[in-house]
């Protein structure tokens, strides 16, 4: 591998490092206009939130997130990474979602574009505690 190639994924695993914790903040501040910014705007987007059908479209998952931040008894997260995968213009970021007492799993992928890493698809459902966590490194590039 070129120390060129391995400068752009490093900097494209900082990249999906930024919009997975930016994710994750405006959902912690409830912040809408950042969740909707961290949202491909162009692609195909989905959403599965714990215990729901799937959202397909723009218009219905941003629904989902506006209904979600406006509750204020919305519960707050913390969350473990576990895995980032990068497959060229898109990636894999797996990670725990503790909320409450409550271990959730959730799968964000994400696609570029115009440039940026931004979510096409996020998936979070219950899962027994992790006894330990995944052996993998945490940044893995395909």
């Amino acid at each position: 591998m070129s120390d060129e190639t391995e400068t752009r994924q490093r900097a494209d695993i900082q990249a999906l490092l930024r919009a997975h914790a930016a994710f994750y903040e405006a959902f912690a501040t409830r912040d809408f206009t950042t969740m909707q910014a961290i949202w491909a705007a162009r692609l195909p987007i989905a959403c599965i939130h714990p215990g729901w059908g799937a959202l397909v479209g723009r218009e219905a998952v941003m629904a989902s997130w506006r209904t979600i931040l406006a509750n204020p008894s919305s519960p707050t997260l913390a969350v473990d990474l576990i895995d980032v995968t990068v497959y060229d213009s898109t990636a894999r970021i797996l990670a725990y979602e503790r909320i409450n007492d409550a271990v959730l799993i959730a799968t964000n992928l994400l696609a570029r574009e115009d440039g940026a890493w931004k979510i096409v698809h996020h998936q979070s459902g219950p899962t027994p505690p992790p006894t330990e966590y995944a052996t993998v490194p945490p940044h893995r590039l395909n």
